[in-house]
């Protein structure tokens, strides 16, 4: 394989893992550090910023939905909102440090966008999210990323 189809290659499944499509990044990184063929701080990086930018096209997402929760065929009723907000409002922006898990992790990053995060911190707590995810996925599988 290629260097450039490896990292462009996880670099989209990594992208389409983070947003609301169900897709897994965490099998196309394992497969290329077990290779040994390329950098992993590299590959750590590319993964990353894929992940991290797939989180950011569902916070747009949520940061649009909100027009559209009066209208009769939008697919979420606005009590559904309402109480994912309250949610979100109760334990705070901290929540996106779990941006990470599957399942949860997406919905998080929609409703960061609907309850109005600010971009930043956004940006700052599921890029910690995310690295550290995989970092402590090339740790366990013995790579030498430091």
């Amino acid at each position: 394989m290629g260097e450039l189809a490896a990292y462009g290659g996880l670099f989209l499944a990594a992208l389409l893992a983070a947003t609301i499509l169900p897709a897994q990044s965490e099998a196309a990184l394992a497969a290329l550090l077990l290779a040994e063929a390329y950098s992993p701080v590299l590959l750590i990086t590319v993964a990353s910023i894929g992940n991290v930018l797939g989180s950011v096209i569902n916070w747009l997402l949520g940061r649009g939905i909100d027009r559209f929760r009066d209208r009769p065929w939008f697919p979420v009723r606005a009590a559904s909102l309402d109480r994912a907000s309250s949610w979100y409002q109760r334990y705070g922006r901290w929540t996106l440090l779990l941006s990470w898990l599957p399942i949860i992790g997406d919905p998080l990053t929609v409703a960061a966008g609907v309850l109005r995060e600010p971009l930043w911190s956004f940006l700052l707590l599921v890029a910690v999210a995310k690295i550290g995810r995989y970092l402590v996925l090339a740790t366990a599988l013995g790579s030498t990323w430091w």
